[in-house]
């Protein structure tokens, strides 16, 4: 692994950065940007990105994407939160990010015709109907059916902790389309058009207060035959695909850099404010040096996912060690952050005049709670690294 850039990914690197220094709004750049008041400076930036050919930085440029190899696509997510811009995926999305890649790979012409351009303009929001109540870490134990009728497909069943659903227009939904052979065979995908009749989407509330998943229901849902991505009963495979897309992006390595050092110099500016005990607890000092190395170990795994992707390998364990450790140290990190700022830190946003880094600590204690099982529990990843990296037999 080199962890040194080419002359050319140097020069893109330098293009990248002064890019975003010279036409990123500078009230979308910082720790404490509220992406729903600056939603006119958010759509601003995004166009600019767009007519630079970045929105969608992985597609084919066939398809309207920058074709970029993997390592300008690290890059520039790297760029992108050293200058703390608004990250691709906020731009994008996760249709972008995951659902266009699916489709351009499995869908037909009809379907990337439809939704390929759409997607881009950012004029379609996606969800992924995946887990179940009963089917989450097993995600191939899914029980939501999808029984073919003429030249339909009837859907009932349930989905669960299905982000952004309340605000999407279409699902990429994985349902059962034979229960008489083994479970990963029997597997399909599907687009769903959230209005369609049938579709019940309800709220959940998450720990820290906030609407991000839902619960959805199917109930005798009809839609075209012509619905269905790629072969029918080849949905497991397809998903694999799509959940490696998700698991090798390039998380957030430099994001939690910046979480720590911004702990650091808060820490500095506030010692004699009686709002930090780290001056009565060395030990606080140490474990925000712990920290702050640990960031550094989440660059270099991620470092060594994109150094195989460039090789034209595929990290199966290795892209599992990265959301292991970087969903881990999320957590770690956010230990210090309540530990150093005491009942402060618990304030929560909207009480700014008290509140340490305006109020955004305690959310992000309560949220990360959630990192070590969306997209793929801990102990799912770890299965993974010691059967397929460590070779342990799962007796």
């Amino acid at each position: 692994m080199d962890f040194r850039f080419t002359a050319e990914e140097e020069a893109f690197r330098t293009e990248v950065h002064n890019f975003i220094e010279t036409e990123c709004p500078p009230t979308l750049r910082g720790k404490d940007i509220n992406f729903f008041q600056e939603l006119p400076n958010l759509m601003e930036w995004r166009k600019k990105i767009a007519e630079k050919g970045w929105i969608a930085p992985a597609w084919p440029k066939e398809y309207g994407g920058a074709g970029m190899t993997i390592m300008e696509q690290f890059i520039y997510s790297m760029e992108t939160a050293r200058t703390r811009s608004p990250a691709p995926i906020i731009l994008g999305g996760l249709a972008v990010a995951v659902i266009g890649p699916t489709i351009i790979i499995y869908g037909t012409e009809d379907q990337k015709q439809k939704h390929i351009t759409k997607i881009l303009a950012g004029e379609e929001m996606w969800c992924q109907g995946f887990s179940e109540p009963g089917s989450g870490s097993d995600l191939a134990s899914v029980q939501t059916k999808a029984v073919r009728d003429g030249d339909d497909y009837v859907i009932n069943g349930q989905k669960i902790w299905t982000t952004l659903a309340h605000m999407s227009q279409y699902m990429l939904l994985l349902a059962r389309t034979d229960a008489d052979v083994p479970k990963h065979k029997g597997l399909s995908y599907f687009i769903v058009p959230m209005d369609a009749p049938g579709v019940e989407t309800r709220p959940l509330m998450n720990m820290a207060g906030s609407h991000e998943f839902n619960e959805v229901f199917f109930d005798n849902v009809r839609i075209p035959a012509a619905n269905l991505i790629g072969e029918e009963n080849r949905g497991w495979y397809q998903a694999v695909t799509t959940l490696d897309i998700e698991r090798s992006n390039i998380g957030s390595a430099v994001g939690q850099e910046h979480s720590v050092e911004d702990l650091i110099t808060f820490v500095k500016e506030n010692k004699d404010n009686g709002a930090t005990r780290v001056s009565h607890d060395p030990s606080l000092r140490l474990e925000l040096a712990d920290r702050y190395l640990e960031t550094q170990v989440s660059m270099s795994l991620s470092m060594r996912v994109v150094s195989m992707q460039s090789k034209g390998l595929i990290p199966n364990y290795e892209a599992s060690a990265v959301k292991l450790y970087s969903m881990e140290l999320n957590q770690r990190i956010a230990n210090p952050r309540l530990h150093v700022t005491g009942l402060y830190g618990q304030l929560a946003r909207g009480t700014d005049g008290y509140a340490p880094m305006k109020g955004r600590l305690g959310y992000t204690y309560l949220r990360a709670v959630a990192n070590t099982i969306e997209g793929g529990t801990s102990e799912i990843q770890r299965n993974i690294v010691a059967q397929r990296g460590l070779g342990v037999s799962r007796e």
